[in-house]
């Protein structure tokens, strides 16, 4: 099966939190998981686990989070937790994977990791609603407001097209490294929000993105100095209608993949290509990655690439 297949290998239904019957799944997935394969890959999609397995899964299979966090390091986990919404409507990452990538990140040698989103709704009940204030708190990390401009730096983004300047938090620019960790999910104005979208839970002035070409500034500000060593795509439950904030359950299917990599528009385009199997939305749609393409932030073509995929 090649990757565009595989990536139907889960398919999804209309219905809420429902999946494959177990008999079907494992006759697809059969096809695709099947063979020993070279390590150094640029990417890694595991399905069929909870978040946290599925992390464990991905990240050995780029080497293990050493390769990424070294002793000393200062680090910034940045979830999406834009919403005040439980959980189960796929609204924000899902805390099982915080928490399992903040206690990476310590094994690994960090000397500090800080969790933040500038959030849509009131941070104090997103950040307590969405359970990632008290897993990443468990899990050892410090979690930080973002609702205020004086928690911004301004820094250039000279590569930028609609984008020259931005201010980013605070949390990002200190740390010597950070890991992006968008939930993939529909949303009005970009189409999906991943991995170049959760970009937009960093700054502080997000209503210039909507006022001068949403798609090109997503891009733009991708181009920041200062990249994140992991993109980790969390599809363990999927919003397929009514994003950002979602409305009801039937919103949301129950579809247990992740996607990770270092390159952001391979990742994107990999997840959107998953997405695809829940509700139709076209690549050519979701601009930004196309964009980011353009200003060589990755590729697209995944059949370049080397994929690891595993199922749980």
């Amino acid at each position: 099966m090649d990757r565009r297949n595989f990536l139907r290998a889960v398919a999804l239904t209309g219905a809420a939190f429902t999946t494959m019957k177990e008999a079907d799944a494992m006759s697809v997935l059969s096809q695709s998981f099947t063979g020993a394969q070279a390590p150094g890959y640029d990417l890694v999609a595991v399905m069929g686990g909870e978040p946290e397995a599925m992390f464990r899964k991905a990240i050995a299979e780029m080497g293990g989070m050493k390769n990424f966090i070294s002793k000393g390091d200062k680090v910034c986990v940045k979830p999406n937790i834009g919403w005040d919404q439980p959980v189960e409507m796929a609204a924000n990452t899902n805390p099982k994977l915080v928490a399992e990538i903040i206690k990476q990140c310590f094994d690994a040698g960090a000397s500090e990791v800080t969790v933040f989103d500038h959030t849509c709704d009131d941070w104090r009940k997103t950040y307590s609603n969405s359970g990632i204030e008290e897993a990443a708190k468990k899990a050892g990390a410090k979690v930080v407001p973002a609702h205020q401009e004086s928690y911004y730096k301004t820094v250039s983004i000279p590569k930028g097209k609609s984008l020259k300047t931005a201010k980013i938090h605070q949390a990002i620019v200190d740390s010597d490294k950070w890991i992006n960790v968008p939930i993939l999910k529909n949303h009005g104005g970009a189409q999906l929000t991943i991995s170049m979208k959760n970009y937009m839970g960093i700054v502080w002035d997000r209503r210039f993105f909507h006022a001068n070409d949403l798609q090109q500034c997503i891009a733009d500000v991708c181009t920041y100095a200062k990249r994140p060593v992991l993109n980790v795509v969390d599809a363990y439950r999927l919003m397929k209608t009514s994003g950002p904030r979602g409305k009801s359950p039937s919103d949301v299917v129950l579809s247990k993949g992740l996607f990770m990599s270092q390159d952001i528009v391979a990742v994107d385009t990999a997840a959107a290509n998953f997405f695809n199997q829940a509700r139709e939305m076209p690549l050519e749609k979701v601009t930004h990655i196309a964009k980011a393409q353009e200003l060589g932030l990755g590729t697209m073509d995944l059949e370049s690439l080397n994929i690891r995929r595993l199922r749980i």
